[in-house]
């Protein structure tokens, strides 16, 4: 891909940068398209890399800005008797106005 109005010093159009992270089945599990005028930011793919092993491992998920060591949230497919199985250090559920108890953060390594 290129950037129609990114140009280099001869005004040959200047190409997009594509990151590409593949999942362990073969899929891709994210695509970053930067520009050419902007950098890449090496912590977020870390970042990402991280939250997408956690998510495949232990059935959760990271909210967003979430960063290694922070809480992250148990899938809404995980029954409580089984999130007590699964995280034997426990979870923490917030009172919400629905009274359900859909959310629930744990820490996971």
């Amino acid at each position: 891909m290129v950037e129609p109005d990114e140009k280099d010093a001869s005004g040959n159009t200047v190409p997009s940068r594509a990151l590409h992270i593949v999942g362990p089945d073969l899929k891709i599990k994210l695509s970053f398209l930067y520009p050419a005028s902007t950098g890449r930011n090496m912590d977020e793919v870390m970042r990402v890399v991280e939250s997408l092993q956690r998510a495949a491992k232990h059935k959760v998920a990271t909210p967003a800005n979430w960063k290694p060591g922070d809480p992250v949230v148990i899938s809404p497919s995980v029954s409580n008797e089984e999130a007590k199985k699964m995280f034997p250090q426990g979870y923490e559920a917030p009172d919400l106005p629905s009274g359900k108890d859909y959310l629930r953060f744990t820490h996971v390594d």
